[in-house]
């Protein structure tokens, strides 16, 4: 027998094993879509009456303005002709190759193909000639209301993205050298991957963002040592271990949001915000929120507030024998704290020292990029979703803020996932965003229809719990902390919010980069600055021009601000001392509940 013959025989048995993969791997794929519950079809693109409005208002554009509208089109026609005419060329002179100019730099396209191989490198210009059509024929449109504008806007983008050619497998190099490098392997591998998604979200594709097997709550994530002391149908309260002899009297009581896991502050020990405010010599209390199915459907923003922020702090009192505690509050969590105090002020109670915000919103009068999610059919779309389940999934919040950044959270993952067989990055904080909670119905509607679509609290008008709630109440002193490149809590809008507060002690602080990373930045990196300034009765723009840029994390800015509110010094504290005995280890048990096995 000949090598050949050898290579043969060898090639025809991998691709026997190869089919046989196949056909399994089709009919599980069949099977879960065959089970798969829809979400109601709102929640996966705009009412048709959108487009029906552009169309509407671009024909007026063209009866009003027609030489515009032709000098657009002539020039998209003038870009396409042009670049089939130089295509054609170059293949008449026998020049197999792109031309010179490779056009703008796209991390989509980093293949040296689509710039040196005419094939690829036709397909993507003529993909830039067009989205940038796209595009133009949007702004074209000027008799269209803002909001529809910044929707269509939204939604076009989105569609340019879908389509680009690096989304399908005739028009990526990478995949198609992936494939014929592996005889085919990486498109099985890949079909693995996909239906493996699918199968682990009831039939919904969710890209998976990390691989999951490489982390485990409590073994190499979440690892910071401490006790559940108090558990309820709400939440957990862990008491985290002290590391310093003695502690500042007054403890910290921190609510993370509860969209995801409240371990994004616990990663790993070089970046835990937890483990760095044990080591200051604070006694820190952490709540990690229950991860609701469907029984929880009529829980409301006042079961949050009252068996949640109010309970938790009851239970912190008692434990550590103090009158007076600071909170700290984490997007949603912040939200909910800044209702909180309106009530506790309502109510005349002064059990709060200080509040501390992490990129929480209380004026919502700008929806930013949130805008295409909070008009009337997307939010009838999530009602419908709540009526049917009880709950709003959390792959759905997933997808909503994953679009934000589609290319880099979908379609890019898409692509190395399905297309090139590849397994996800083991990367902590991927782990993390894809560990979502489901949200209580209930909940979800007051938080979307009182205080996203009608910004009840900003205008004095959210009732809740026999009271009408004003974050103009809030007159505790705050510190508020906001990202300066954030999608989900722009800082403008954050610093509005606060410049509404009714304390007489407040401070802002914008940190670099996003929602995540500018929240958690140790000092150690030295990788994101801060920016500072005193005056908050300016605009967000001059109070940004105006600030002071400082090199580094702003924790030891915001522990320098915690530290006069901290009270004298006192002997730790032991988890599970007293009348409040250990229930469990930290990280607990209800942070180990995942979405997927919650939702349907």
């Amino acid at each position: 027998m000949t090598t050949n013959d050898v290579g043969t025989t060898e090639n025809r048995e991998r691709m026997q094993e190869n089919l046989a993969r196949l056909e399994e791997l089709s009919e599980r794929l069949v099977n879960v879509l065959s089970h798969r519950h829809p979400t109601p079809p709102s929640l996966n693109g705009p009412d048709q009456g959108l487009y029906l409005k552009a169309a509407q208002a671009y024909w007026q554009e063209w009866l009003h303005n027609p030489a515009k509208i032709i000098e657009h089109q002539v020039d998209y026609w003038g870009k396409t002709v042009t670049h089939f005419v130089e295509a054609q060329q170059m293949l008449a002179k026998g020049k197999l190759q792109a031309p010179e100019d490779p056009g703008p730099s796209d991390k989509r396209f980093a293949n040296p193909l689509w710039d040196s191989h005419p094939y690829f490198n036709y397909v993507k210009q003529q993909y830039l000639i067009n989205a940038e059509a796209i595009s133009n024929a949007v702004e074209d449109i000027e008799d269209m209301d803002p909001v529809e504008k910044r929707r269509l806007r939204y939604f076009a983008h989105q569609i340019v993205n879908l389509f680009s050619p690096t989304n399908f497998l005739a028009t990526n190099p990478d995949a198609l050298q992936k494939a014929v490098e592996t005889e085919g392997e990486s498109l099985v591998l890949g079909l693995e991957n996909l239906v493996r998604d699918l199968e682990a979200n009831n039939g919904e594709l969710i890209v998976r963002l990390a691989d999951e097997s490489a982390f485990e709550i409590g073994t190499n994530i979440a690892t910071a040592e401490g006790k559940v002391v108090y558990r309820n149908r709400m939440m957990e309260v862990i008491q985290y271990s002290p590391t310093t002899e003695q502690v500042h009297e007054t403890p910290i009581v921190l609510f993370p949001p509860w969209i995801n896991k409240y371990y994004i502050l616990d990663l790993k020990p070089e970046n835990s915000l937890i483990r760095w405010v044990v080591d200051q010599g604070y006694t820190l209390f952490v709540v990690s929120w229950v991860n609701p199915d469907g029984a929880y459907r009529d829980v409301g923003l006042e079961d949050y507030i009252e068996e949640g922020f109010l309970t938790a702090m009851r239970v912190v009192r008692e434990i550590c024998g103090v009158e007076k505690l600071n909170v700290v509050g984490y997007c949603i969590a912040g939200t909910t704290l800044a209702l909180t105090l309106s009530l506790l002020k309502k109510r005349g109670d002064k059990q709060v020292k200080s509040a501390t915000f992490f990129t929480a919103l209380t004026d919502f009068s700008d929806q930013g990029e949130f805008t295409p999610f909070l008009q009337n059919d997307f939010a009838d779309g999530i009602e419908q979703e709540i009526n049917q389940e009880g709950i709003l999934p959390s792959f759905i919040m997933a997808r909503t803020f994953s679009y934000l950044r589609s290319n880099d959270l979908i379609y890019g993952p898409a692509i190395r996932s399905y297309m090139m067989g590849e397994t996800p990055p083991a990367f902590d904080l991927l782990y993390w965003n894809g560990d979502g909670s489901n949200l209580p119905g209930r909940m979800f509607t007051q938080y979307l229809r009182g205080l996203c679509q009608d910004n009840k609290f900003a205008e004095g008008t959210f009732e809740l719990l026999g009271e009408t709630l004003d974050v103009r109440d809030v007159d505790v002193p705050v510190i508020s902390v906001a990202a300066e490149t954030d999608h989900i809590a722009a800082w403008k809008d954050v610093y509005r919010g606060v410049q509404m507060m009714g304390s007489r002690s407040k401070t802002f602080i914008l940190g670099q980069s996003g929602h995540i990373a500018g929240i958690v930045n140790p000092p150690t990196k030295k990788k994101y600055g801060h920016f500072t300034n005193d005056d908050l009765k300016l605009s967000p723009e001059e109070w940004r021009e105006k600030a002071e840029q400082h090199a580094g994390s702003w924790w030891p800015t915001w522990e320098a601000w915690l530290k006069k509110r901290g009270g004298k010094k006192v002997p730790a504290r032991i988890p599970g001392d007293g009348d409040y005995p250990a229930l469990a280890d930290a990280p607990g048990t209800y942070v180990r509940l995942k979405g997927a096995d919650q939702a349907r």
